[in-house]
């Protein structure tokens, strides 16, 4: 049995909305396909009657600032990302996790939005998207809406976007400003299957030597991603290189987060162990960037 009877190559976002509207059996988007055709093709995923590929949508394909920030179409292949000039300088977070994502074949194919709308609680673009407070584009019958990035997640795996009338387009990123910066990294199984057993991404906002705004992204810590709130509240005010502001960070993160053990990943012991190295790394990127004089866009711009 085929895994799909239709193959719809749209060329806008209102072709793809209607072919999902009038397929007559089950329909998905699809991008580069390295999840969901291999789902398909291994019976992890119900054969579908359309595949309505994104990926020759032109607004969907655009990376560039835009109206005052830096815009990422869903459809936007990472090797896009990993070699952007404008993703290197505003969203240094994005590109590092971007370049970690499977290898330089699936990097060709595979696109953010897929990333994204896959839904996992520890995919690597995801993780940074929420630390750099990107806001996703939806569209649908009803027009477009912008979403905050945790607000598209239901569950492991499961997105709150209608698979069948909704449209990923884009990402929505703020422009690096002077003293800001950001960092991502990751611990993964040294052997078996290539999946981490967890992500952490820093967003810092420095003024006068020390942190005035900071954001925390990680995964997997929970049924979708989190940020550690407490630990970034914790963060304000503070010198971030300081050890025991760091372990008052670590302490109010592992808090918050509830860890678990997982066969395919690790213990939740050994993930609360490396949490703290994770969050002094990302730390010292983020505040070494947010230190660092730059060609950023000025405040006010």
């Amino acid at each position: 049995m085929p895994a799909w009877k239709v193959y719809h190559l749209a060329r806008s976002v209102p072709d793809a909305l209607e072919a999902l509207r009038t397929s007559p059996g089950p329909a998905r988007l699809v991008g580069g396909g390295t999840d969901l055709l291999l789902d398909l093709q291994q019976g992890r995923h119900p054969a579908l009657h359309t595949l309505v590929d994104v990926t020759h949508i032109p607004e969907m394909t655009v990376l560039e600032v835009r109206d005052g920030r830096l815009f990422i179409g869903a459809a936007v292949p990472l090797y896009r990302i990993v070699a952007s000039p404008q993703v290197a300088e505003h969203a240094e977070a994005l590109h590092e996790s971007t370049g970690l994502i499977g290898g330089p074949q699936v990097r060709n194919t595979a696109t953010l939005g897929g990333n994204v709308s896959h839904a996992l609680p520890a995919a690597d673009g995801a993780i940074s998207l929420v630390a750099m407070d990107a806001v996703a584009e939806v569209a649908g019958a009803y027009g477009r809406r912008q979403v905050p990035m945790l607000d598209l997640y239901a569950g492991p795996g499961k997105s709150t976007l209608d698979p069948c009338g909704e449209v990923l387009v884009g990402f929505h990123l703020p422009l690096k400003r002077p003293g800001e910066g950001s960092g991502f990294q990751r611990i993964m199984r040294p052997q078996g299957v290539a999946i981490a057993i967890l992500n952490m991404s820093t967003w810092l906002r420095q003024e006068n030597g020390r942190v005035a705004e900071a954001r925390i992204a990680l995964g997997p810590a929970g049924p979708v991603p989190q940020r550690a709130r407490q630990a970034e509240a914790v963060l304000r005010g503070q010198d971030p290189l300081q050890p025991e502001v760091q372990q008052e960070a670590l302490e109010a993160l592992l808090a918050e987060v509830r860890f678990r053990t997982s066969p395919h990943r690790a213990t939740a012991e050994y993930r609360r162990r490396v949490a703290g190295v994770l969050l002094a790394d990302t730390l010292a990127k983020a505040w070494e960037r947010a230190n660092t004089v730059s060609t950023a866009v000025p405040a006010g711009a």
